[in-house]
């Protein structure tokens, strides 16, 4: 006798075990391997910057942590633990906390009012995306 599957079971797509399917997962790994690449070196020469400037700005800081987010959603991506549609959202706040900071000062106050309910929006996006992916 048949088991009935469960609602939320979905059948697994017919093109991963086909060779365009083995292709596209080898261009993903290999794109994944280059980014990677890329933001370590981009790290590398930004604190290669911060030494030879000898003072660390929250700017620098900020941007470390967009490095260190582009490397945690790749190793989401390789172990397919977490959601890997949160970590983008989190680099998008980041990203816009630092253009607060870097640009805070010539900007009008309106526009940092956007931005700040921007990074609500988003904040409140991650939380549901969280709530949704985890049940």
């Amino acid at each position: 006798m048949n088991k009935p599957q469960p609602d939320d079971a979905r059948p697994e797509p017919v093109l991963q075990d086909s060779p365009a399917g083995k292709l596209f997962k080898l261009i993903e790994q290999g794109l994944l391997m280059l980014a990677a690449i890329m933001t370590l070196v981009a790290a590398g020469v930004e604190v290669w910057s911060v030494y030879q400037r000898g003072s660390i700005v929250l700017a620098d800081i900020l941007l470390m942590f967009l490095y260190t987010e582009v490397i945690a959603m790749i190793a989401v991506f390789y172990t397919g633990k977490g959601s890997s549609f949160v970590f983008p959202i989190f680099i998008a706040i980041t990203a816009i906390a630092r253009l607060i900071v870097l640009q805070g000062k010539d900007m009008d106050a309106e526009n940092v009012v956007y931005e700040a309910g921007a990074i609500l929006l988003l904040a409140f996006a991650a939380l549901v995306m969280g709530r949704v992916r985890s049940d």
